[in-house]
């Protein structure tokens, strides 16, 4: 049994969150929120907002038990990008691309 969250539209770029995917993926629960908290990145907050839902739907929906949960996928996919421009020298403009992310986390049992 697995249960997953996903936060859409987040204002972050995905590369930024996806390093930190990295260091949960494989992790019991409990400690990858604890890594979380004291990484001092924002994609950090964002992802850990979305963990403790998947934790909440493994719990409430599926009856799982916390202690035996661990991280089995943890990603941040391309969402929309919008686009905005900058005026350069001698009438050019220059694109400025804001990213934006749709964050995941799946969680299940140990087996």
């Amino acid at each position: 049994m697995e249960a997953r969250a996903i936060a859409k539209y987040v204002r972050i770029s995905p590369l930024k969150v996806n390093f930190i995917c990295a260091e949960i993926r494989g992790k019991q629960v409990d400690e990858a929120l604890a890594m979380l908290k004291f990484t001092p990145k924002r994609g950090a907050r964002e992802l850990a907002k979305v963990l403790q839902s998947a934790v909440a739907n493994a719990e409430n929906n599926l009856n799982l038990d916390r202690e035996n949960l661990i991280v089995t996928e943890a990603y941040a996919n391309d969402g929309p990008t919008m686009k905005r421009y900058r005026p350069k020298a001698k009438g050019m403009a220059y694109p400025i691309l804001k990213r934006s992310s749709h964050i995941g986390v799946v969680v299940a049992e140990r087996e």
